[in-house]
C-alpha cells in the first residue's frame, strides 16, 4: 500500500470526496468520511462512514482521532477541532491556519493586501446598517460587489449591488464590499504542493459563469489567452500558494481585466470545480494529486493530454426532489464525451449534480459540443 497503512480522513462526503475515493480505491488506500448527510455521494465508496456536523467541535475532533491524516473537500468546518488535533500531532492538510483565512473572505482579502497580492479594493462591514451609513457618508458609486464573510459557496453569499434598492436584499451580517472589476476573462490555476517542498502548477484554465446564478458553467482548457498572460497567471498562483504555505491543493481564481491586469479573486485549498476536466484531460487528475501531496509522494505530471471543455450539470430552476437525468442517451455516444454523475439522491435548483468533460483536439469544437450538451441534458425530478 502506498500509504504505509495510514488512514486518510476527509471532512465532507460530496462529489469531491467521491472522485477522490475513485483514486484511493485503485491504490488500496483507506479513507474515512465524515458528512452530515447519511446518503452523501462518498458513503458507498469509503472504508468507513461517520455521520455528523462538520461545524461541531466534538464531532470533528472525535473523527480526527480515528485517522492519521485529515483533509477536506469543503471549507465550512470546525477549525478549532483541527487546531487541537494538530497540537496532538495529527497531520492536517490544508493546515488549520490556512483554512482559518480561507474560511473568512474578509481575512482572505486582508491577507492579499498584507502580502502584496493584487486583488480588488475592499472594505469590511459588520452589518447592513454600517454599509448604508458608509454609502450615505462617502457617496460611493455603483455597481459594487457584496460578499458574505463566511459560509458562501457556488455563487451563494455574493451579490452585485446596482442601486440603493439592491442593498435591502442583502442579509444583515459580517461582510465585505469590493470594487466591481472590468473583467475580460475569469481564470483559474491549480497549484499542488507537498511537505518535502515540491510545488507544481497546472496550466491556467478559463471559467465561464452563468450570469444569473454566478455559478461556473463551463471550464475551457487551455485558457484562450496570450503566452505572456499565461505565464503571469501561473507565476501569480505559485506566489499565492507560497504566501499561504499551503500543503495539498490550492485553486487560485483570478480576474483578467480589460486593461490586462491579473487580480486574485479567491482561493480554495481543495479539489476544485475548475479542474474536474483533469480526470480525462490531464496526465494526472487533481484527485490523484490530492492523495499524492498529503502522503508526500512525488507530484504527478500536470501536462494536458488534449484540449478539454467541462460543463456543469445542475438542477433545473423549477425542480426539487428525487433526481432524473433527462436525455443522457442523446449525448453518451458522442466522441470525446465523458459523463460524471455525482449520485446525489435529491436535486434542487442550481445544485451541482454532475459534469461532462468533452475532449477534442480543436477547442472551438469542444466548446460547441459542450454548449449542445447544456441545451440537451436536463437535471429534473420525478
Amino acid at each position: 500500500m502506498l500509504s504505509s497503512n495510514k488512514i486518510i480522513g476527509i471532512l465532507g462526503g460530496g462529489q469531491l470526496g467521491k472522485m477522490t475515493l475513485e483514486v484511493s480505491n485503485k491504490w488500496g488506500i483507506k479513507i474515512y468520511i465524515l458528512d452530515p448527510d447519511e446518503n452523501c455521494p462518498s458513503k458507498s465508496l469509503c472504508n468507513k462512514f461517520f455521520q455528523g456536523d462538520l461545524m461541531d467541535f466534538n464531532t470533528v475532533y472525535n473523527f480526527g482521532k480515528e485517522v492519521d491524516i485529515i483533509t477536506i473537500e469543503i471549507e465550512n468546518i470546525n477549525i478549532e477541532a483541527l487546531e487541537q488535533l494538530k497540537k496532538e500531532s495529527k497531520i492536517v492538510y490544508p493546515q488549520p491556519q490556512v483554512l482559518k483565512i480561507v474560511q473568512d473572505k474578509s481575512l482572505q482579502k486582508e491577507f492579499y493586501f498584507n502580502n502584496n497580492i493584487p486583488s480588488t479594493p475592499f472594505k469590511i462591514f459588520n452589518s447592513k446598517d454600517e454599509i448604508k451609513k458608509f454609502l450615505s457618508k462617502e457617496g460611493r458609486s455603483y455597481p459594487f460587489i457584496w460578499k458574505s464573510s463566511k459560509m458562501g459557496y457556488d455563487g451563494y453569499g455574493v451579490k452585485v449591488i446596482d442601486n440603493n434598492n439592491s442593498i435591502e436584499d442583502i442579509p444583515d451580517k459580517h461582510c465585505i464590499i469590493e470594487d466591481k472589476a472590468e473583467i475580460k476573462k475569469e481564470l483559474s490555476v491549480m497549484v499542488v504542493s507537498r511537505p518535502s517542498g515540491e510545488l507544481i502548477n497546472y496550466p491556467v484554465v478559463e471559467m465561464e459563469f452563468n450570469t444569473k446564478t454566478n455559478q461556473v458553467e463551463y471550464i475551457i482548457s487551455p485558457a484562450r489567452i496570450s503566452q505572456e498572460i499565461k505565464e503571469k497567471a501561473e507565476n501569480l498562483a505559485l506566489r499565492v500558494c507560497k504566501s499561504f504555505g499551503n500543503i495539498g491543493l490550492l485553486a487560485v481564481e483570478m480576474f483578467l481585466t480589460i486593461d490586462g491586469d491579473l487580480l486574485v479573486n479567491e482561493v480554495a485549498p481543495r479539489p476544485h470545480n475548475s479542474y474536474h476536466f483533469s480526470i480525462e484531460g490531464s496526465e494526472t487528475s487533481q484527485f490523484e494529486q490530492l492523495i499524492r501531496s498529503i502522503l508526500d509522494l512525488p507530484i504527478g505530471n500536470t501536462n494536458m493530454i488534449d484540449k478539454s471543455v467541462m460543463v456543469n450539470l445542475v438542477g433545473e430552476p423549477d425542480t426539487k426532489g428525487p433526481v432524473v437525468y433527462e436525455n443522457m442517451d442523446q449525448i453518451i455516444g458522442i466522441k470525446g464525451v465523458n459523463p460524471h454523475i455525482y449520485e446525489k439522491k435529491e436535486t434542487r435548483p442550481n445544485r451541482k449534480m454532475g459534469h461532462i468533460t468533452v475532449i477534442n483536439s480543436d477547442i472551438e469544437t469542444a466548446i460547441k459540443i459542450a454548449k449542445e450538451i447544456k441545451q440537451t441534458v436536463r437535471v429534473t425530478s420525478t
